[in-house]
């Protein structure tokens, strides 16, 4: 399994951007367990990637395949499988629902696909410092506990490959340690990878491969 990258660059870049990136024009190929650093100043398309990679939009030139599947060929239905099984992701905008509870959003994503018991969000959320917040509605918590929300929502599925869009930008550093460890612990469970994009080298996540759009 896979996650394979011919060629993509986004349609709003000229084809010399590809010169100048690592990413952007490039035949890459991550493999499962591997831990990847995207080094994305502001501009160079780090939430595109993202998008792109989770299959968001497809306003790119080139191709992603994951184990042989090309994303841009799916369906909704397929698409819908492939994020239930393979991709999970901290999208930088976190997509919770805001008028629901924070048990209310995590419980709605354990059950849409399914791999952890109902426990382990109660576990999951004093790790991270929502123990107090699992009755509260999502729209009243801070940003920084919204995102921590959106880490443990992304934890709670199956996954392959883990997409990581600055998840860390409105956390202190020891929340932000905290959350990488546990990502960490549950990527090893599974054998899956890590993709994780932000303006800079972040020094306590593990990379093996470290790269710049």
């Amino acid at each position: 399994m896979s996650l394979h990258l011919q060629q993509l660059l986004p349609t709003y870049f000229d084809a010399s951007r590809s010169e100048t990136s690592e990413v952007w024009g490039k035949d890459l190929r991550f493999d499962k367990g591997q831990r990847v650093k995207i080094v994305a100043p502001s501009g160079s398309g780090k939430t595109s990637l993202m998008h792109f990679l989770y299959g968001l939009r497809r306003s790119y030139t080139g191709s992603v395949h994951i184990g042989g599947t090309t994303l841009g060929n799916l369906d909704a239905e397929g698409l819908a499988l492939v994020r239930q099984q393979q991709l999970s992701v901290v999208l930088q905008d976190l997509r919770l629902f805001p008028d629901r509870t924070v048990l209310e959003n995590l419980e709605i994503k354990r059950q849409l696909a399914p791999y952890h018991e109902a426990e382990k969000i109660t576990e999951m959320a004093a790790r991270l410092g929502l123990s107090g917040k699992l009755g509260a509605r999502c729209g009243t918590c801070s940003y920084g506990e919204q995102q921590r929300v959106a880490i443990i929502r992304a934890l709670l599925q199956p996954f392959d490959y883990l997409l990581l869009d600055e998840p860390f930008s409105h956390l202190d550093n020891r929340n932000a340690e905290i959350a990488m460890g546990l990502m960490l612990e549950e990527a090893e469970a599974r054998g899956a990878a890590i993709l994780f994009a932000d303006l800079e080298r972040v020094e306590f996540f593990p990379y093996s491969t470290l790269l710049h759009l």
